[in-house]
Protein backbone atom coordinates (compact mmCIF):
# COMPACT_ATOMS: atom_id res chain seq x y z
CA UNK A 1 0.00 0.00 0.00
CA UNK A 2 1.04 3.71 -0.75
CA UNK A 3 0.29 6.61 0.85
CA UNK A 4 -0.35 10.13 -1.02
CA UNK A 5 3.06 11.73 -0.89
CA UNK A 6 2.33 14.64 -3.37
CA UNK A 7 0.32 17.55 -3.52
CA UNK A 8 -0.60 16.22 -6.75
CA UNK A 9 -1.53 13.34 -6.15
CA UNK A 10 -4.07 14.91 -2.66
CA UNK A 11 -5.77 17.33 -5.23
CA UNK A 12 -6.76 14.13 -7.52
CA UNK A 13 -7.90 12.72 -4.68
CA UNK A 14 -9.76 15.22 -2.91
CA UNK A 15 -11.80 16.18 -6.25
CA UNK A 16 -12.68 12.52 -5.62
CA UNK A 17 -14.14 13.43 -2.19
CA UNK A 18 -16.02 16.61 -3.62
CA UNK A 19 -19.92 15.73 -3.88
CA UNK A 20 -20.38 13.07 -1.41
CA UNK A 21 -22.34 13.42 1.08
CA UNK A 22 -19.81 12.23 4.17
CA UNK A 23 -16.19 11.45 4.36
CA UNK A 24 -14.79 9.59 7.54
CA UNK A 25 -11.61 10.98 8.15
CA UNK A 26 -8.98 9.73 11.29
CA UNK A 27 -5.46 11.42 11.82
CA UNK A 28 -2.31 9.50 13.66
CA UNK A 29 -0.13 12.20 15.80
CA UNK A 30 2.11 12.29 18.53
CA UNK A 31 2.01 14.87 21.12
CA UNK A 32 3.43 12.92 23.97
CA UNK A 33 6.19 15.40 24.22
CA UNK A 34 5.32 18.39 22.54
CA UNK A 35 2.51 21.30 23.22
CA UNK A 36 1.24 21.25 19.52
CA UNK A 37 0.35 17.87 18.14
CA UNK A 38 2.61 16.39 15.16
CA UNK A 39 0.40 15.35 12.56
CA UNK A 40 1.52 12.48 11.04
CA UNK A 41 -0.56 10.57 8.70
CA UNK A 42 -4.40 11.58 8.03
CA UNK A 43 -7.06 8.89 6.67
CA UNK A 44 -9.87 9.60 4.75
CA UNK A 45 -12.96 7.61 2.91
CA UNK A 46 -15.74 8.42 1.08
CA UNK A 47 -17.63 6.27 -1.56
CA UNK A 48 -14.96 4.11 -3.47
CA UNK A 49 -12.56 6.49 -2.27
CA UNK A 50 -10.20 5.76 0.68
CA UNK A 51 -6.10 6.67 1.01
CA UNK A 52 -3.88 7.49 3.60
CA UNK A 53 -2.13 11.05 3.32
CA UNK A 54 1.54 11.93 4.50
CA UNK A 55 1.65 15.28 5.87
CA UNK A 56 5.17 14.68 6.51
CA UNK A 57 6.05 14.17 2.83
CA UNK A 58 8.55 16.33 1.63
CA UNK A 59 6.52 19.63 -0.07
CA UNK A 60 3.12 18.18 0.84
CA UNK A 61 0.44 21.37 1.14
CA UNK A 62 -2.63 19.79 2.59
CA UNK A 63 -4.65 22.19 1.04
CA UNK A 64 -6.57 20.41 -1.09
CA UNK A 65 -7.70 18.37 2.16
CA UNK A 66 -8.59 21.23 4.41
CA UNK A 67 -10.41 22.20 1.59
CA UNK A 68 -12.77 19.22 2.02
CA UNK A 69 -12.70 19.87 6.01
CA UNK A 70 -14.10 23.51 5.31
CA UNK A 71 -16.80 22.07 2.80
CA UNK A 72 -20.15 22.55 4.61
CA UNK A 73 -21.93 20.34 2.03
CA UNK A 74 -19.86 17.27 3.23
CA UNK A 75 -20.14 15.53 6.81
CA UNK A 76 -17.26 15.07 8.23
CA UNK A 77 -17.27 11.66 10.49
CA UNK A 78 -14.77 11.29 12.91
CA UNK A 79 -14.77 8.65 16.15
CA UNK A 80 -14.27 10.22 19.31
CA UNK A 81 -13.36 13.68 17.41
CA UNK A 82 -12.00 16.00 19.82
CA UNK A 83 -8.36 15.83 19.38
CA UNK A 84 -8.73 15.45 15.39
CA UNK A 85 -11.08 18.25 15.43
CA UNK A 86 -8.10 19.97 17.33
CA UNK A 87 -5.44 19.48 14.78
CA UNK A 88 -7.73 20.48 11.71
CA UNK A 89 -8.59 23.53 13.46
CA UNK A 90 -5.28 24.49 14.39
CA UNK A 91 -4.77 23.87 10.49
CA UNK A 92 -7.72 26.46 9.93
CA UNK A 93 -9.74 24.00 9.07
CA UNK A 94 -12.82 23.60 11.19
CA UNK A 95 -14.29 20.25 9.91
CA UNK A 96 -17.90 21.45 10.08
CA UNK A 97 -20.79 19.39 9.68
CA UNK A 98 -19.33 16.74 12.20
CA UNK A 99 -20.91 13.45 13.40
CA UNK A 100 -18.78 11.87 16.07
CA UNK A 101 -19.62 7.75 16.68
CA UNK A 102 -18.65 7.88 19.65
CA UNK A 103 -21.30 10.61 20.90
CA UNK A 104 -23.34 8.96 18.81
CA UNK A 105 -22.92 5.11 20.41
CA UNK A 106 -23.31 6.84 23.91
CA UNK A 107 -27.00 8.14 22.39
CA UNK A 108 -27.58 4.52 20.72
CA UNK A 109 -26.96 2.63 24.01
CA UNK A 110 -23.54 1.35 23.60
CA UNK A 111 -22.25 2.86 27.03
CA UNK A 112 -19.89 5.76 27.95
CA UNK A 113 -16.60 6.59 25.66
CA UNK A 114 -17.07 3.24 23.79
CA UNK A 115 -13.73 2.51 22.01
CA UNK A 116 -13.88 2.03 18.17
CA UNK A 117 -12.51 -1.68 17.88
CA UNK A 118 -15.40 -2.55 20.49
CA UNK A 119 -18.35 -0.39 18.17
CA UNK A 120 -17.28 -2.06 14.82
CA UNK A 121 -16.74 -5.57 17.27
CA UNK A 122 -20.65 -5.05 18.30
CA UNK A 123 -22.06 -3.48 15.15
CA UNK A 124 -20.23 -4.81 12.63
CA UNK A 125 -19.02 -7.81 13.82
CA UNK A 126 -14.96 -7.56 12.62
CA UNK A 127 -12.57 -7.86 14.88
CA UNK A 128 -9.59 -5.24 13.66
CA UNK A 129 -6.38 -5.93 14.02
CA UNK A 130 -4.40 -4.15 16.89
CA UNK A 131 -0.72 -5.12 16.10
CA UNK A 132 0.04 -1.45 15.20
CA UNK A 133 -1.78 0.69 17.60
CA UNK A 134 1.50 1.99 19.37
CA UNK A 135 3.13 2.49 16.23
CA UNK A 136 5.72 5.29 15.45
CA UNK A 137 3.63 7.68 13.16
CA UNK A 138 6.41 9.52 12.59
CA UNK A 139 8.87 7.32 11.33
CA UNK A 140 9.50 7.31 7.57
CA UNK A 141 8.85 4.79 5.22
CA UNK A 142 5.63 3.04 7.19
CA UNK A 143 5.40 -0.31 6.47
CA UNK A 144 2.31 -2.06 4.43
CA UNK A 145 1.06 -3.54 7.82
CA UNK A 146 0.78 0.06 9.67
CA UNK A 147 -0.93 1.87 6.27
CA UNK A 148 -3.45 -0.98 6.35
CA UNK A 149 -4.33 -0.84 10.34
CA UNK A 150 -4.58 2.93 9.68
CA UNK A 151 -6.75 3.00 6.31
CA UNK A 152 -9.30 0.36 7.91
CA UNK A 153 -9.67 3.34 11.20
CA UNK A 154 -12.03 5.04 8.27
CA UNK A 155 -13.02 1.98 6.28
CA UNK A 156 -15.33 0.41 8.63
CA UNK A 157 -16.31 4.06 10.14
CA UNK A 158 -17.61 4.58 6.44
CA UNK A 159 -19.51 1.56 7.16
CA UNK A 160 -20.48 2.43 10.62
CA UNK A 161 -22.26 6.31 10.11
CA UNK A 162 -25.16 4.86 8.16
CA UNK A 163 -26.00 2.52 10.51
CA UNK A 164 -25.55 4.41 13.62
CA UNK A 165 -27.23 7.49 11.46
CA UNK A 166 -30.32 4.82 10.48
CA UNK A 167 -30.91 3.58 14.11
CA UNK A 168 -31.14 6.85 16.23
CA UNK A 169 -33.08 8.20 13.58
CA UNK A 170 -35.77 5.24 13.94
CA UNK A 171 -35.20 5.50 17.95
CA UNK A 172 -35.86 9.56 17.09
CA UNK A 173 -32.76 10.27 18.72
CA UNK A 174 -30.57 11.90 15.67
CA UNK A 175 -31.46 15.13 17.85
CA UNK A 176 -30.14 13.74 21.23
CA UNK A 177 -26.45 14.17 19.62
CA UNK A 178 -26.83 17.88 17.46
CA UNK A 179 -25.93 19.36 20.37
CA UNK A 180 -22.95 17.71 21.49
CA UNK A 181 -21.32 17.84 17.78
CA UNK A 182 -21.83 21.43 17.60
CA UNK A 183 -19.87 21.90 20.76
CA UNK A 184 -17.17 19.85 19.53
CA UNK A 185 -16.57 21.95 16.76
CA UNK A 186 -17.04 25.18 18.66
CA UNK A 187 -13.66 27.29 18.36
CA UNK A 188 -14.01 28.39 21.83
CA UNK A 189 -13.22 25.32 23.94
CA UNK A 190 -9.61 25.26 21.22
CA UNK A 191 -8.52 27.79 22.26
CA UNK A 192 -4.71 28.73 22.93
CA UNK A 193 -4.76 32.03 23.63
CA UNK A 194 -2.49 32.58 26.79
CA UNK A 195 -4.35 35.48 28.53
CA UNK A 196 -7.81 32.96 28.57
CA UNK A 197 -5.64 29.78 30.08
CA UNK A 198 -7.26 30.20 33.37
CA UNK A 199 -10.26 29.25 32.10
CA UNK A 200 -9.77 25.53 31.74
CA UNK A 201 -8.31 25.30 35.17
CA UNK A 202 -10.05 25.04 38.36
CA UNK A 203 -9.41 28.23 40.71
CA UNK A 204 -10.54 27.81 44.00
CA UNK A 205 -10.74 31.20 45.58
CA UNK A 206 -12.24 34.21 43.86
CA UNK A 207 -10.73 37.57 45.17
CA UNK A 208 -8.95 39.88 43.07
CA UNK A 209 -5.14 38.94 44.39
CA UNK A 210 -5.80 35.57 43.50
CA UNK A 211 -7.41 35.33 40.35
CA UNK A 212 -4.71 37.89 38.96
CA UNK A 213 -2.08 35.96 39.80
CA UNK A 214 -3.97 32.63 38.69
CA UNK A 215 -4.36 34.23 35.41
CA UNK A 216 -0.68 35.69 34.88
CA UNK A 217 1.04 32.18 36.01
CA UNK A 218 -1.73 30.16 33.92
CA UNK A 219 -1.04 32.78 30.80
CA UNK A 220 3.15 32.83 31.72
CA UNK A 221 2.72 28.58 31.79
CA UNK A 222 0.70 28.65 28.27
CA UNK A 223 3.30 31.13 26.47
CA UNK A 224 6.11 29.38 27.63
CA UNK A 225 4.68 25.79 26.22
CA UNK A 226 3.76 27.47 23.15
CA UNK A 227 7.10 28.90 22.73
CA UNK A 228 9.25 26.05 23.46
CA UNK A 229 6.51 23.28 21.87
CA UNK A 230 6.51 21.50 25.45
CA UNK A 231 3.44 19.85 27.03
CA UNK A 232 1.99 22.09 29.78
CA UNK A 233 2.41 20.08 32.88
CA UNK A 234 6.14 19.87 31.72
CA UNK A 235 6.54 23.70 32.98
CA UNK A 236 4.15 23.37 35.62
CA UNK A 237 1.90 21.49 37.09
CA UNK A 238 -1.40 22.41 37.83
CA UNK A 239 -1.71 22.43 41.00
CA UNK A 240 1.37 24.45 41.24
CA UNK A 241 -0.75 27.32 39.74
CA UNK A 242 -3.02 27.38 42.59
CA UNK A 243 -0.52 27.18 45.31
CA UNK A 244 1.51 29.93 43.31
CA UNK A 245 -1.94 31.75 43.58
CA UNK A 246 -2.41 31.67 47.25
CA UNK A 247 0.98 32.50 48.23
CA UNK A 248 1.57 34.95 45.31
CA UNK A 249 5.24 34.90 46.04
CA UNK A 250 7.52 37.92 44.52
CA UNK A 251 11.24 36.82 45.34
CA UNK A 252 13.07 33.82 44.99
CA UNK A 253 13.03 32.65 48.34
CA UNK A 254 9.41 32.74 48.94
CA UNK A 255 8.79 30.83 45.49
CA UNK A 256 11.00 27.96 46.28
CA UNK A 257 9.33 27.33 49.37
CA UNK A 258 6.24 26.29 48.10
CA UNK A 259 5.90 22.79 47.89
CA UNK A 260 4.14 21.91 44.77
CA UNK A 261 6.76 24.11 42.93
CA UNK A 262 10.03 21.83 41.89
CA UNK A 263 13.15 22.24 43.64
CA UNK A 264 15.36 24.94 42.46
CA UNK A 265 12.90 26.38 40.28
CA UNK A 266 13.93 29.89 41.02
CA UNK A 267 17.03 29.56 39.29
CA UNK A 268 16.14 27.41 36.74
CA UNK A 269 15.33 29.40 33.37
CA UNK A 270 11.78 29.86 34.38
CA UNK A 271 12.26 31.26 37.29
CA UNK A 272 12.73 34.94 36.59
CA UNK A 273 10.06 35.24 33.77
CA UNK A 274 7.30 33.34 36.45
CA UNK A 275 8.44 35.61 39.15
CA UNK A 276 7.87 39.00 36.81
CA UNK A 277 4.85 38.16 35.65
CA UNK A 278 3.09 37.63 39.35
CA UNK A 279 4.81 40.93 39.65
CA UNK A 280 3.09 42.66 36.80
CA UNK A 281 -0.16 40.74 38.12
CA UNK A 282 0.18 42.22 41.81
CA UNK A 283 0.97 45.69 40.46
CA UNK A 284 -3.05 45.91 39.81
CA UNK A 285 -4.95 42.86 40.75
CA UNK A 286 -8.52 44.62 40.78
CA UNK A 287 -7.67 45.57 37.31
CA UNK A 288 -6.04 42.40 36.04
CA UNK A 289 -8.18 39.74 37.80
CA UNK A 290 -10.61 38.04 35.20
CA UNK A 291 -14.24 38.35 36.26
CA UNK A 292 -15.68 34.68 37.55
CA UNK A 293 -19.44 34.63 37.02
CA UNK A 294 -20.69 32.84 40.07
CA UNK A 295 -24.27 30.93 40.81
CA UNK A 296 -26.36 33.51 42.43
CA UNK A 297 -27.63 31.29 45.19
CA UNK A 298 -25.35 30.44 48.06
CA UNK A 299 -24.14 26.73 48.13
CA UNK A 300 -26.99 24.45 50.30
CA UNK A 301 -25.55 22.80 53.08
CA UNK A 302 -27.04 19.52 51.89
CA UNK A 303 -25.57 20.29 48.23
CA UNK A 304 -23.59 17.36 48.66
CA UNK A 305 -26.17 14.82 49.53
CA UNK A 306 -28.30 16.03 47.02
CA UNK A 307 -25.68 15.18 44.20
CA UNK A 308 -25.62 12.06 44.94
CA UNK A 309 -29.45 11.22 45.14
CA UNK A 310 -29.50 13.05 41.69
CA UNK A 311 -25.95 10.69 40.47
CA UNK A 312 -28.16 7.23 41.64
CA UNK A 313 -31.33 9.35 39.72
CA UNK A 314 -29.06 9.71 36.91
CA UNK A 315 -28.16 6.22 36.28
CA UNK A 316 -32.05 5.05 36.60
CA UNK A 317 -33.11 7.16 34.10
CA UNK A 318 -30.07 6.24 31.76
CA UNK A 319 -30.65 3.03 32.08
CA UNK A 320 -34.33 3.33 30.91
CA UNK A 321 -33.43 5.18 28.54
CA UNK A 322 -30.52 2.16 27.17
CA UNK A 323 -28.54 5.98 26.93
CA UNK A 324 -25.04 6.80 28.20
CA UNK A 325 -25.62 8.81 31.23
CA UNK A 326 -22.74 11.19 29.95
CA UNK A 327 -24.66 12.24 27.05
CA UNK A 328 -27.53 13.67 29.66
CA UNK A 329 -26.06 15.59 32.03
CA UNK A 330 -22.51 15.60 33.81
CA UNK A 331 -21.66 16.21 37.61
CA UNK A 332 -21.28 20.03 36.89
CA UNK A 333 -24.61 19.92 36.32
CA UNK A 334 -25.95 17.75 39.02
CA UNK A 335 -24.26 20.27 41.15
CA UNK A 336 -25.76 23.47 39.49
CA UNK A 337 -29.28 21.49 40.33
CA UNK A 338 -28.64 20.83 43.74
CA UNK A 339 -27.67 24.50 44.49
CA UNK A 340 -30.72 25.82 42.78
CA UNK A 341 -32.80 25.70 39.46
CA UNK A 342 -31.18 28.09 37.09
CA UNK A 343 -31.06 26.70 33.68
CA UNK A 344 -28.37 24.56 32.63
CA UNK A 345 -27.64 21.57 29.85
CA UNK A 346 -29.71 19.21 31.70
CA UNK A 347 -33.21 21.09 32.25
CA UNK A 348 -33.65 22.06 28.18
CA UNK A 349 -34.94 20.11 25.83
CA UNK A 350 -34.79 16.23 25.54
CA UNK A 351 -32.40 16.13 28.41
CA UNK A 352 -35.33 17.71 30.19
CA UNK A 353 -37.63 15.30 29.46
CA UNK A 354 -35.25 12.44 30.09
CA UNK A 355 -33.73 13.60 33.30
CA UNK A 356 -34.10 16.95 34.12
CA UNK A 357 -37.69 17.63 35.38
CA UNK A 358 -37.52 14.25 37.61
CA UNK A 359 -34.33 15.97 38.72
CA UNK A 360 -36.49 18.80 39.97
CA UNK A 361 -38.98 16.93 41.78
CA UNK A 362 -36.62 14.46 43.70
CA UNK A 363 -35.36 17.79 44.89
CA UNK A 364 -38.54 19.17 45.79
CA UNK A 365 -39.52 15.42 47.46
CA UNK A 366 -41.88 14.99 45.28
CA UNK A 367 -40.14 11.49 43.97
CA UNK A 368 -38.57 8.81 45.76
CA UNK A 369 -35.28 6.44 45.30
CA UNK A 370 -36.26 3.03 46.03
CA UNK A 371 -34.13 -0.62 45.95
CA UNK A 372 -36.12 -3.24 45.11
CA UNK A 373 -33.81 -6.20 44.93
CA UNK A 374 -31.17 -5.19 42.98
CA UNK A 375 -32.14 -2.33 40.86
CA UNK A 376 -33.66 1.17 41.48
CA UNK A 377 -36.99 2.06 41.18
CA UNK A 378 -38.34 5.81 41.11
CA UNK A 379 -41.70 6.43 42.24
CA UNK A 380 -43.81 9.43 43.15
CA UNK A 381 -44.21 10.66 46.89
CA UNK A 382 -47.79 10.87 47.57
CA UNK A 383 -48.46 13.56 50.48
CA UNK A 384 -51.20 13.09 52.55
CA UNK A 385 -53.46 15.86 52.50
CA UNK A 386 -53.58 18.43 55.05
CA UNK A 387 -56.06 18.98 57.66
CA UNK A 388 -57.77 21.66 59.40
CA UNK A 389 -58.04 21.44 62.84
CA UNK A 390 -61.75 21.49 64.70
CA UNK A 391 -62.37 24.17 66.36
Amino acid sequence: MTPITTTAELAVFCDKLKGQPFVAVDTEFMRETTYWPKLCLIQAAAGSAEACIDPLAEGMDLEPFLEIMRDASILKVFHAARQDVEIFNNLNAMPVPLFDTQVAGMAAGFGEQIAYDALVRQMLKIELDKSSRFTDWARRPLSDNQLTYALADVTHLASLYPILQDRLSKEGRLGWVTDEMANLTDPAIYDVEPENAWKRLRPRKHTAKYMAVYKAVAAWRERTAQTRDQPRGRILKDEAIDEVATQAPTDADQLDRLRSVPKGFSGSRFGPDLLHAIREALKDPEAYAPMVERSRTAPSPAAGAVVELLKVLLKARAEEAGVASKLIATVSDLEQIANDDEDNAALKGWRREAFGEDALKLKRGELALVLDGTRVRVVEVRRAPKTVAAD
